[in-house]
C-alpha cells in the first residue's frame, strides 16, 4: 500500500514538473512570438524545454513567421512600387492633357484656319497618347487579375512571330530600323494562348522601337530561343535589370506605363516558359524560351 501511495506521489511530481515546464515552454514562445512580430529579424525561437512536440512547435512557428515576413517584405515592396507607379503614369496622363488645354484655349483665341488646323492636330497627338496610356493600364489589369486557366492550342510560333513582325514593319520603318530576321525553317511548335503569345511579341518590338539606336536582329534557334537584340547605348546595366519591372520606365521613353515588358514576362512565366534580358558593349539582347 505505501509503496503504491509513493509511486503515485512520484508520477504526481513528474506531471506537476511536466506541466510546469510546458507551460515555462508556452510563455517563452508566446514572448518571441510578440517580440518577433515587432522587430524584423529573423532568429528562430528557443525554448529551454526538451521536450520534442514543444521544440516542433517553435520551429514550426518560427518557420510560419518567416513566411509571413516574406509576405510583408513582398506587400511593402509592391506598395511602394504601386505608389511611384501612380505618380510616374498620374504625370505622364496630365502632361498630354495640360497640353491639350493649352492648345484648346490657343483655338479659341484665333481665327487663323490654319493655326487652328494645326492646333487641333496637336491636341489629337496628346489625346492618342493619353489613349494609348489608358489602354495599355487597362491591359495589364486584366492580365494580372486573370485567375482563370486561358484556352490554348498547339501554336505555330514561327508563323505568330513572323505575323508580329510584318504587323510592326510601318513603326519600325518609321524610326529607320531595318530588322535583321534569322528564323529557323524548324517548325517550332508550343501548345499555348495564340493571341497572348502575339501581345508577348507585339510588347518586344514595340519596347525595340522605343529603345533601338536604328538597328533590329530577330532571332529564332532551332531550339526555339527567340532573342530580340538591337544597339541602345543610351541604356545603362542598372537600367536593363529593372526594365522587367512594373511601371518602370526609362527617361527617353516619352509616354509609357513601363508595363509592356512586365506584361510580356506575366504571360511567358504563365506559358511555362522564361524571359531575361542582357546588356553588352552597349547592344540590349532579350531572350524567350517557351
Amino acid at each position: 500500500m505505501v509503496y503504491c501511495l509513493l509511486c503515485a506521489a512520484v508520477i504526481i511530481v513528474l506531471l506537476c514538473v511536466k506541466i510546469y515546464l510546458l507551460k515555462k515552454s508556452a510563455r517563452e514562445i508566446s514572448a518571441q512570438f510578440a517580440d518577433r512580430l515587432k522587430n524584423d529579424t529573423n532568429n528562430q525561437l528557443f525554448i529551454s524545454s526538451g521536450d520534442k512536440d514543444m521544440r516542433e512547435l517553435a520551429d514550426n512557428i518560427s518557420r510560419l513567421l518567416g513566411e509571413v515576413r516574406k509576405e510583408k517584405l513582398r506587400y511593402d515592396q509592391g506598395n511602394t512600387e504601386l505608389k511611384n507607379g501612380i505618380t510616374n503614369i498620374s504625370h505622364d496622363l496630365r502632361t498630354p492633357l495640360t497640353a491639350i488645354y493649352g492648345y484648346l484655349d490657343m483655338v479659341r483665341k484665333t481665327d487663323d484656319p490654319e493655326k487652328q488646323a494645326r492646333y487641333l492636330g496637336i491636341m489629337k497627338e496628346r489625346a492618342d497618347m493619353m489613349k494609348q496610356l489608358t489602354e495599355e493600364l487597362f491591359r495589364y489589369s486584366v492580365i494580372v487579375s486573370d485567375d482563370e486557366n486561358t484556352e490554348t492550342e498547339n501554336v505555330y510560333v514561327n508563323q505568330v512571330l513572323a505575323d508580329s513582325i510584318s504587323s510592326f514593319y510601318p513603326a519600325l520603318n518609321g524610326r529607320g530600323i531595318e530588322p535583321v530576321i534569322k528564323l529557323t525553317d524548324k517548325r517550332i511548335e508550343r501548345r499555348v494562348n495564340k493571341a497572348e503569345l502575339s501581345r508577348v511579341f507585339s510588347n518586344l518590338l514595340n519596347n525595340a522601337v522605343k529603345y533601338s539606336d536604328g538597328d533590329l536582329e530577330i532571332v529564332m534557334s532551332d531550339t526555339g530561343v527567340i532573342s530580340f537584340s538591337n544597339t541602345a547605348k543610351e541604356l545603362s546595366t542598372v537600367e536593363v535589370e529593372q526594365l522587367f519591372d512594373r511601371f518602370y520606365t526609362v527617361e527617353t521613353a516619352h509616354y509609357s506605363t513601363g508595363l509592356g515588358l512586365s506584361i510580356a514576362r506575366t504571360l511567358v512565366e504563365r506559358m511555362g516558359g522564361s524571359i531575361t534580358a542582357g546588356y553588352s558593349s552597349g547592344r540590349l539582347t532579350i531572350k524567350i524560351m517557351i
